[in-house]
């Protein structure tokens, strides 16, 4: 893109990695953030590289480039920066060292395995696309007795209540008494879909462990764990350009 492409001065804030656009737009209500010496009173503004932006009568700090990180998340964690309920979160149990990140996608508070975490909104939005079609791997803990044709049959997808989930492969793994295991794969990753698509089918979910996303896998990462992704690794995985630098603002 070129750098002196308009943008909502929110999402200029956001990729700056101070804060999240919703508190962006907040931080403008309260008339802290200025636009060539102007102080903004509404969000709606686009700015450009050429634009001098600051917040506290303190200029942008330099965009660092795009980054990705693996993250093992325990089971107990909302993929969210702030709850309204107060339960603990994916980005406060994270090393205070790290920049602010976000998710790319999410994994639910009993979920756990593999998240990957990103600086940048653009890179997380990209690798969210079903147009990329990675495939997402699972691992699954059901209640009941599994029959397996019914597994078989979710890769012609099903509809419930109105949501049409694409194919989907389930392949049983092993029966323990009344509990199963399941190996399933998809690659468009609707919110909830595994438990929904299992329980539709009359397998309430016990354990739901993320093993791979795409190219990136949970390996032997230990719970809790974060590793950040080569930046060697991450060019060959997205091509040369997908992962390059943010534009360096002009002053």
């Amino acid at each position: 893109m070129n750098d002196l492409a308009p943008q909502r001065i929110a999402k200029v804030l956001a990729r700056a990695g101070l804060c999240s656009r919703r508190d962006a737009e907040r931080w403008v209500a309260d008339g802290r953030v200025a636009v060539d010496g102007a102080v903004l009173t509404s969000p709606a503004v686009n700015v450009t590289a050429a634009s001098d932006i600051r917040v506290d009568g303190v200029p942008l700090p330099e965009p660092d480039r795009a980054r990705l990180w693996r993250y093992h998340k325990p089971a107990g964690l909302v993929t969210t920066h702030r709850d309204e309920k107060g339960r603990a979160t994916v980005f406060a149990a994270l090393p205070k060292e790290l920049p602010r990140l976000i998710s790319v996608g999410r994994l639910d508070l009993n979920a756990e395995g593999l998240l990957l975490l990103t600086n940048d909104g653009a890179l997380a939005r990209r690798l969210e696309l079903p147009a990329t079609g990675w495939l997402r791997r699972y691992k699954v803990r059901v209640h009941g007795f599994v029959d397996e044709t019914r597994l078989a049959g979710l890769e012609k997808g099903v509809t419930i209540d109105g949501v049409a989930y694409g194919p989907i492969r389930a392949q049983l793994e092993r029966q323990q008494g009344s509990n199963a295991w399941i190996a399933l794969s998809l690659r468009e990753g609707k919110n909830r879909e595994v438990r929904r698509v299992l329980e539709h089918l009359g397998y309430p979910v016990t354990r739901l462990i993320r093993l791979s996303y795409g190219p990136f896998q949970l390996g032997h990462l230990e719970r809790g764990a974060i590793e950040e992704v080569q930046k060697k690794v991450l060019d060959e995985q997205l091509g040369k350009g997908d992962a390059k630098p943010h534009a360096r603002r002009r002053r």
